[in-house]
């Protein structure tokens, strides 16, 4: 099996991922979050510094675009090239109103029309070779045959399917027989991504669909790094790893933001997630969630370490 690393806005940047890869390993690809593709071809400086390949030594990274521009795309298929990349990933599947509200991500989804003229041309012209993650559907599950119909008319890399609609957001739980539709009738090669939080959520996904070897993992694998050493028998749950990892993300984010506010509001993102692998966290979540300085969180994290397991698997 290949495990992906799903891409996560304002958390799977290079500072964490280099962190992740240094103490827990075992992904075999990780996906950047997006780079917003634009006319100018100026990208945002904290976009392209995520992606600068002396940012990701040693890591195989696939950088990924959010646009429903042809012509952005492929423009953005060039920076892309020039920094060393030969696969791109088109984002589908962000189901973000303010991205959906310009026809971008799970937004596009709903114009296939316009969806299938601006692939041919991207498949046509680009300078990169092309995989897509998507959702199945704006506003129906029933969008996907069509969608589906779409996608074999080009010959991608891999479709990495996140089996909701966009209306779903995160909540509901995946359509595995949409799924299965497409693990049936796809040309290309898939990636299932969704919902898969424990080595239960994926032996019951590998059991269905015995012929996918490729699966994609995102809010289980921050919420619990060591979600992939669980699911290949290596798992340790070591504190002194996790406080390690922890502290290697947190001095990374203070030595490129200024002052404590920006850095713990990354932190706290970050504890979000993997608060829950913690016995009784709550009470610590409140003193994390509640620090304005670096003192007050550093405090309460070293409580939490110091205080509380991490959950066995």
């Amino acid at each position: 099996m290949r495990f992906y690393f799903a891409p996560m806005e304002g958390v799977t940047r290079h500072i964490y991922r280099n962190a992740f890869v240094k103490y827990f390993g075992k992904v075999d690809r990780y996906f950047a979050p997006f780079v917003c593709a634009n006319q100018s071809g100026n990208y945002k400086t904290r976009e392209i510094t995520d992606i600068l390949p002396e940012n990701n030594i040693g890591i195989d990274l696939v950088p990924q675009i959010l646009t429903c521009n042809a012509e952005d795309f492929i423009l953005a298929s060039k920076k892309m090239k020039s920094l060393g990349y030969g696969e791109i990933n088109l984002n589908l599947g962000c189901p973000s109103g303010t991205v959906v509200s310009k026809k971008k991500g799970s937004g596009f989804l709903a114009y296939p029309k316009e969806l299938d003229e601006f692939l041919e041309r991207i498949f046509t012209e680009s300078e990169t070779k092309i995989s897509i993650k998507t959702r199945i559907g704006k506003d129906d599950p029933e969008e996907f045959h069509r969608l589906l119909e779409i996608y074999n008319k080009y010959e991608m890399e891999e479709l990495i399917i996140h089996p909701r609609i966009q209306k779903d957001m995160y909540n509901n739980k995946p359509n595995l027989d949409v799924f299965e539709e497409a693990v049936t009738l796809s040309k290309n090669i898939l990636c299932y991504n969704g919902d898969i939080c424990t080595v239960d959520d994926y032996h019951a996904i590998t059991k269905r669909f015995p012929t996918i070897d490729r699966i994609m993992l995102g809010r289980g694998l921050i919420a619990n790094p060591e979600l992939i050493l669980e699911i290949m028998g290596e798992a340790k749950k070591d504190k002194k790893a996790w406080k390690e990892f922890h502290d290697e993300v947190y001095h990374g984010y203070q030595e490129i933001m200024s002052g404590d506010r920006n850095a713990l509001f990354k932190m706290k993102e970050f504890w979000f997630y993997m608060s829950k692998m913690f016995t009784n966290h709550e009470k610590y979540m409140k003193k994390i969630r509640k620090a304005q300085k670096a003192s007050e969180y550093e405090e309460a994290v070293a409580s939490l370490f110091r205080e509380q397991e991490l959950i066995q698997a």
